[in-house]
């Protein structure tokens, strides 16, 4: 689809939602929505007919004492992976999430790399999902149109030292199936990367890792988890679950839950999946069966414009180690960015100051790419990863809470992995409705596994601009990610919506470029007032965030901050050959 087709809606655009709004409007057969109304609740969450319109308003409270199948706790990409695999079944399903928007903790704060699966230990949960996971991605994203690209990766070993962890994790990797592993020497990697240090000894070379964009491929998990029938419910926190026994008249003849949550909603449930990320342990609390814990480890990342890309094509990772981990990467993000971290830290323990944090992000991410320019930071963030006490995914029916699934521990390669993660779930719920009733789940006869895409690619051909006066896909709203008001008001009026600047930005890119929102953030603002017919000063602005610099959006005290910083350690780094 060319960006001109998305001018077919006129502007001003009425209240009235029969109304069309163009040849992708949410409302209309080519983007179908398949939920009950947010309004009326919960109480219809099974799969429809294709074509049924709803309001498609996630967020409003369910029907007191609604009844459905499967309650999902927790809308990260673990959640929506489960979500839209269940919604292949003839099963009412119900995703809570307490945040304002899917996506919302570490889906969005993460490095979006799909690993290969070489490093996970041989015989852990992890290692068995995380390959299959990998090998998902590539038709997912013909189906969803999320954004995925194989690139390729190399742990550099940088001395000889150094060079007996590459024979084990290629000894390891081949254990766990994956194929076209090989270690390369320092002529292959400098042929391969020319910017790479050139000290560098030798290499593990793992073709078939790649990027994608996490919050985006999350986003297009719910969406088409919504169009197949699925509710999400925004801004609904569990508060509380109880175990009911057999009830015929809650439709509960094996028994199930009572779930609540803070504004006053109760969903009787068969199943619970508790997909709740940092606050798995806290939802198996509830019901007694919390034999794990989760033990958040911060992860911080500077990211730098699209000029510093051409210093990594592959994802770079250093040897890791038993405290840092996978270590510092350097890769390009899926949209063309270069990405500097994570971290990995207990934040209870190390109390390092962000300047501290920076340097050592800094100095690692020199010692593998020397040349990069610090100065062209645009911004930092950080998130939080729900490592798990027993060091290995959990993935399971409490053992003594039939009809709880715990999805917990999810912590790194666990986007990777969602694929197969969410596919192993829906074994273990079937295998609890088989069990229960003695069948299994049908199939749902309208499951449609496409999604389309919300962001357009622009060639030179586009002939968009700030402030086209008819035509909105050619309406330039962003101009640093050259973003049309036709994509933002169509990720407005997607299934899931979008009614914040913070969720426009994650659909589109709108914000995401050099000035970080300082053009683009007030003009969205007013798209959403507009579309969603509210106040310009009740629309929800950009949060507070994370960086590890003193502003919210990097000036120019930051970028000096950082070239200090970085030129201290580059009395350390080698300079590259180029």
């Amino acid at each position: 689809m060319d960006i001109e087709d998305l001018g077919a809606c006129s502007r001003p655009l009425s209240n009235d939602s029969s109304e069309c709004r163009g040849s992708r409007c949410s409302t209309c057969p080519s983007v179908r929505t398949a939920t009950s109304s947010g309004g009326s609740g919960g109480g219809s969450t099974g799969n429809h007919e294709p074509g049924s319109h709803a309001n498609h308003e996630q967020t409003s409270s369910a029907q007191v004492g609604a009844s459905t199948d499967v309650v999902i706790i927790g809308a990260g990409v673990i959640g929506a992976a489960i979500a839209r695999f269940l919604s292949r079944f003839k099963v009412r399903v119900a995703v809570l999430e307490r945040g304002d928007d899917v996506a919302s903790g570490a889906s969005k704060a993460n490095s979006g790399i799909v690993h290969g699966g070489y490093d996970e230990t041989h015989g852990t949960l992890k290692s068995k999902v995380s390959g299959p996971g990998n090998r998902a991605f590539k038709q997912l994203n013909n189906e969803l149109n999320f954004g995925f690209r194989v690139t390729g990766s190399m742990v550099l070993a940088f001395s000889e030292d150094e060079e007996p962890e590459l024979h084990r994790l290629l000894a390891n990797g081949t254990k766990n199936g994956v194929t076209g592993l090989r270690i390369i020497d320092r002529a292959e990697i400098l042929r391969r990367e020319p910017n790479i240090n050139p000290e560098v000894y030798k290499a593990l070379l793992c073709p078939h890792s790649g990027i994608t964009s996490p919050y985006e491929y999350t986003i297009a998990l719910a969406e088409n988890a919504i169009l197949n029938g699925v509710q999400f419910h925004l801004r609904c926190e569990v508060t509380d679950i109880q175990r009911l026994e057999a009830s015929p008249e809650l439709d509960l003849p094996h028994g199930g839950f009572l779930v609540r949550t803070n504004a006053q909603q109760e969903f009787f449930t068969k199943t619970i999946i508790n997909a709740a990320g940092l606050y798995a342990d806290k939802v198996a609390a509830m019901l007694g069966a919390a034999d794990f814990s989760i033990l958040p480890r911060k992860g911080e990342y500077i990211v730098l414009d699209k000029s510093q890309a051409k210093y990594a094509s592959h994802v770079l990772f250093p040897v890791p180690s038993p405290i840092r981990g996978k270590g510092i990467l350097v890769s390009q993000t899926f949209h063309g960015n270069l990405l500097l971290g994570p971290t990995s830290r207990d934040v209870r323990e190390d109390a390092r100051t962000n300047t501290e944090i920076l340097k050592d992000i800094l100095g690692s991410a020199r010692h593998t790419v020397p040349d990069f320019d610090v100065t062209k930071a645009i911004t930092s963030y950080a998130g939080l990863r729900a490592k798990c006490s027993r060091g290995d995914f959990i993935i399971e029916e409490a053992k003594n809470c039939p009809g709880l699934v715990n999805v917990a521990g999810i912590d790194s390669p666990g986007l990777t992995s969602s694929p197969a993660v969410a596919e192993m779930v829906c074994d273990i719920v079937r295998g609890i409705f088989k069990r229960n009733t003695g069948h299994d789940l049908s199939p749902n006869p309208w499951y449609n596994p496409l999604r389309p895409p919300i962001i357009i690619k622009k060639d030179s051909t586009y002939k968009g601009v700030i402030d086209h006066p008819t035509v909105p896909g050619l309406n330039i709203i962003c101009r640093c990610e050259v973003v049309s008001e036709a994509e933002i008001v169509d990720a407005i009026h997607r299934p899931l919506g979008a009614h914040s600047t913070d969720a426009v930005k994650k659909r589109t890119r709108a914000g995401m470029g050099q000035c970080q929102g300082t053009f683009c953030e007030p003009r969205v603002a007013r798209l959403i007032s507009r579309e969603l017919n509210i106040p310009l000063d009740q629309v929800p602005r950009r949060g507070v965030g994370s960086s590890l610099l003193p502003h919210k959006r990097v000036t120019a005290e930051d970028a000096a901050l950082l070239d200090k910083l970085s030129h201290e350690d580059e009395k350390k780094a080698p300079k590259s050959k180029l």
